[in-house]
């Protein structure tokens, strides 16, 4: 499995919900129709933090040994991440069906992700 390529898609993918959520929350908040309020929109800085950061780790590790017993904490922690996130969105959905559609979306991707990281992580990596 081409880990390299995985690996820059989901940091890409993480980087841009991370600097919507860090520069634009009043914008966000607005497309969620969630009314906007200073706790909101530090929560969401904060989130939005934590996903810049995780696409930098990513992006730093695209270029390693990723698979079996290599680099497990970030297969682990993208697997950790993309299984719980794609579940709570995907619960989120099929309870709200007024939600915006790019949701719905985001969870298909979340879950696809959390399949190929399961992937990643439980078989033994291949060198190009």
């Amino acid at each position: 499995m081409n880990t390299k390529l995985i690996m820059t898609l989901t940091a890409i993918l993480l980087a841009i919900i991370g600097i919507f959520l860090s520069f634009a929350p009043d914008l966000v908040m607005s497309s969620l129709g969630i009314s906007s309020s200073a706790i909101i929109t530090l929560i969401l800085q904060l989130l939005g933090a934590a996903y810049c950061a995780f696409a930098l780790l990513n992006w730093m590790a695209k270029g390693a040994l990723i698979g079996g017993i290599y680099n497990k904490p970030i297969a682990i922690g993208n697997l950790t991440h993309f299984l719980i996130a794609g579940l709570a969105l995907t619960k989120a959905v099929l309870h709200n069906p007024q939600l915006p559609v790019v949701l719905s979306i985001l969870a298909g991707c979340f879950l696809i992700l959390a399949c190929v990281f399961g992937i990643i992580s439980s078989r033994h990596p291949v060198k190009a």
